[in-house]
């Protein structure tokens, strides 16, 4: 399964600029083609519940600011209680992004979010090293890997090399 994952920003607000219809069929020929579309960071953005009726989505990503305080935060707790709800009753899967304890995880196994990712699971690894992991070898989640001492995560999300 290929699944593509855009931000609200890139999917909401610069859609909105182009022809609708135009952008509503660019999304519908990468379904019929049986690519899965996520919302990467829901509820940083845009967040126009219209467009998740339209769209169909299958997957959201719930940004990690409201799943860092979700255990201390009745606001957080309230959002994130929120858009699981919405998105069960419009079938469409969540996942929580950000994940750094037990306890935010249970919480959110509570609420019925079945997917969750973080710093919990894995830290970001350079794709050298993900093949130690994907021919299932345990992982070790307090081994810090050296080749990802060299990494660094950019406000995208995005990893880059640090060069000293």
């Amino acid at each position: 399964m290929l699944q593509v994952e855009l931000t609200e920003s890139a999917v909401f607000e610069r859609r909105e600029a182009r022809a609708r219809e135009a952008s509503q069929d660019a999304v519908a020929k990468l379904r019929e083609l049986g690519v899965h579309i996520a919302i990467d960071d829901f509820g940083t953005g845009y967040s126009s519940l219209s467009y998740l009726k339209r769209w169909r989505v299958d997957t959201l990503k719930i940004d990690r600011s409201f799943v860092r305080d979700l255990v201390t935060d009745l606001s957080d707790l309230a959002i994130v209680s929120a858009i699981i709800a919405m998105a069960r009753h419009l079938h469409i899967q969540v996942v929580a992004e950000g994940i750094e304890g037990w306890q935010q995880l249970e919480k959110l196994r509570q609420l019925g979010c079945s997917y969750a990712q973080g710093y919990l699971f894995a830290r970001p690894t350079p794709a050298q090293d993900c093949l130690r992991y994907l021919n299932g070898k345990p992982l070790d989640l307090t081994q810090r890997l050296p080749s990802a001492e060299n990494l660094e995560v950019t406000g995208s999300g995005e990893q880059v090399a640090v060069r000293a």
